[in-house]
């Protein structure tokens, strides 16, 4: 009886923990962004989505888990001949997305291993047709060109590629100096170009600022010498005005007029001095001046033979 429980006791054990085998097996969680296939009895029977679900031990069969998040995979450095004969080493980055889980397991078996020989075939195809500077300034129409096969080869195996990015080109390093001297004599040039158009820039305002201030200086000489003349002209016209106010006779102006004449002469440069005609006119009105002042009341009364000397 002993032996007969103790079996009994064996098969019951087993028997749970069998059960418990089969709950484990039959219950499965489906993370949130992931995707199961599962397959009864070697055949595609459903695709399991994010949440619980119930499996049929022994029947139903699940496939290790799908990621629907986008994923990026970057791959190692291709090389490239350009159309100029020219071998370049090139990075490409690919973002794709698992859209259909059922094709992406039965119409591919690698489907990462197949994006990157594909995209490293397009590349080939797409950098072959151009030359080495076309290559390195056309990373949006490279990109544009690559994600455009890539998505339509890859949209029967489930997957969509939404973009491609060149990480990047490195030319042979032979190729690199000379662009390196090729940029340095540009930069040179350019250098070279800014300096002269800074001096002719400064030459120019230097030339602008002395023809407006010789224009200036002009226009003030001019004022200053139509002031001086509008001065000197209202000065004479005031003597002028003075004099013709005072009403000089002739014995003043003659006297006037001699006394002026000494300082016609001052100055070492003066060696000859010529008498105007107009003296002899001057001294007979200042005679006629003088003879008239010595006259006296009577005089006209002396005898006859008597008469002033002038010395």
């Amino acid at each position: 009886m002993q032996t007969s429980g103790l079996g009994l006791t064996v098969v019951l054990v087993v028997l749970a923990i069998f059960v418990i085998i089969v709950l484990l097996r039959s219950v499965r969680i489906v993370p949130q962004a992931r995707a199961g296939i599962v397959e009864r009895l070697g055949k595609y029977h459903r695709t399991l989505l994010p949440g619980l679900t119930i499996l049929i031990p022994f029947v139903d069969r699940l496939l290790p888990m799908l990621d629907l998040r986008e994923q990026v995979v970057s791959f190692p450095p291709q090389p490239v001949i350009t159309e100029d004969n020219l071998v370049v080493s090139i990075d490409t980055v690919v973002y794709f997305q698992i859209t259909e889980p059922r094709a992406a397991t039965y119409e591919i078996a690698n489907y990462i291993q197949a994006v990157e020989q594909l995209t490293t075939t397009t590349l080939r195809n797409v950098v072959g047709g151009l030359n080495l500077e076309e290559a390195l300034t056309s990373r949006d129409q490279i990109n544009g060109q690559l994600r455009g096969v890539l998505d339509e080869a890859t949209g029967k195996w489930g997957i969509r590629v939404s973009r491609v990015e060149l990480k990047a080109i490195d030319p042979p390093l032979s190729i690199q100096d000379s662009m390196e001297k090729q940029m340095r004599a540009e930069r040179d040039r350019r250098a070279a170009i800014l300096t002269a158009e800074g001096t002719k820039q400064s030459a120019i305002l230097t030339a602008e600022g002395q023809r407006q201030a010789s224009i200036l200086k002009a226009e003030g000489d001019a004022k200053a010498a139509i002031l001086r003349a509008d001065g000197e002209s209202a000065a004479i016209q005031k003597v002028f005005d003075a004099i013709h106010a005072g009403k000089p006779d002739q014995k003043l102006l003659a006297y006037q007029y001699l006394q002026m004449l000494p300082k016609i002469a001052e100055g070492s440069a003066n060696k000859l001095w010529i008498i105007p005609s107009e003296v002899g006119e001057a001294l007979k009105g200042i005679g006629g001046a003088l003879g008239n002042f010595n006259e006296g009341p009577g005089d006209d009364q002396k005898p006859e033979g008597t008469g002033n000397t002038l010395m």
